[in-house]
C-alpha cells in the first residue's frame, strides 16, 4: 500500500484568496496548507467528471488522499473506512492508483502540470477556462466549518477562521441528512474524538504571509 507523506499538525496556512468556498471575491476563511492541496485536488477531481461544481464527496476524496495521515485515527477499524472512502468517492482502482502517483509526485516537488495527460480529461487551465466551484451543499459545509474552527487570522481588517482538515470532517458529519454522513457515521467514526481535535486542537495552526 502506497505510504502517505507524515503531515504536519498545523501546516502553514494557504492564501486565502484560493479557497474554493469564496463567492464573488468575498474571502471568508483561510486554508491549512496541506488542505488547499486537498481542496485543489478536489477540483481535479470534478474536472476529471467534466463538471462544473466540486460535489462534498470531491472534497473528501481529496481530504482522505493528503490528509488520511491524520484523519486515520478517528477510525478505529481503518481498512474498512478507508474501503468505504474510495466507494464514497467513486474512485476506481486505476483512477485510484493515477491520483497516488500524481499526489507523490507533488510531494516529490516535481512539476504536476505535466501531468495532465495522465488523467484523460483533465487539461491545463487556460484564464478563459473556470475552473469548477463549490456546490450549494459543499457551500453549505464549509460555512459550517468556519463555525466550528476556533483559530482566526486577520485579512483585510478583518478576522477570518482558519479551516484545518478536521473542521471540514466534523461539518461533513455533522449533516445528518446526507447520505456521505451516514456511511461515516456508519463506518466506525469517533465523533467525540474529532469534535475535540476541531474545537480544541493542541495547537494552533502556523500562520504565514499571503502570497
Amino acid at each position: 500500500m502506497f505510504k502517505r507523506k507524515p503531515s504536519n499538525p498545523f501546516p502553514r496556512p494557504a492564501n486565502v484568496g484560493e479557497s474554493i468556498g469564496a463567492k464573488d471575491g468575498e474571502v471568508t476563511h483561510r486554508l491549512t496548507k496541506d488542505l488547499a492541496q486537498a481542496e485543489n485536488l478536489a477540483r481535479m477531481l470534478a474536472a476529471s467528471r467534466a463538471s462544473a461544481v466540486v460535489e462534498v464527496a470531491d472534497y473528501l476524496a481529496g481530504m482522505y488522499i493528503y490528509e488520511w495521515e491524520r484523519l486515520s485515527k478517528f477510525w478505529p477499524e481503518q481498512e474498512e473506512i478507508e474501503g468505504f472512502l474510495q466507494r464514497i468517492c467513486q474512485i476506481s482502482p486505476q483512477r485510484w492508483h493515477q491520483w497516488i502517483e500524481f499526489y507523490d509526485r507533488e510531494r516529490r516537488g516535481e512539476d504536476v502540470h505535466k501531468l495532465g495527460r495522465m488523467f484523460g480529461s483533465i487539461k491545463t487551465e487556460r484564464n478563459d477556462e473556470k475552473s469548477p466551484t463549490a456546490s450549494s451543499e459543499l457551500t453549505s459545509i464549509l460555512r459550517r466549518a468556519e463555525d466550528i474552527a476556533p483559530h482566526h487570522d486577520s485579512y483585510e481588517g478583518r478576522s477570518v477562521p482558519i479551516l484545518t482538515s478536521e473542521c471540514v470532517l466534523l461539518s461533513i458529519v455533522k449533516n445528518e441528512s446526507s447520505a456521505i454522513s451516514q456511511t461515516l457515521r456508519e463506518a466506525g467514526l469517533d465523533i467525540a474524538t474529532l469534535e475535540q481535535a476541531a474545537r480544541n486542537p493542541k495547537h494552533a495552526p502556523l500562520h504565514g504571509s499571503d502570497q
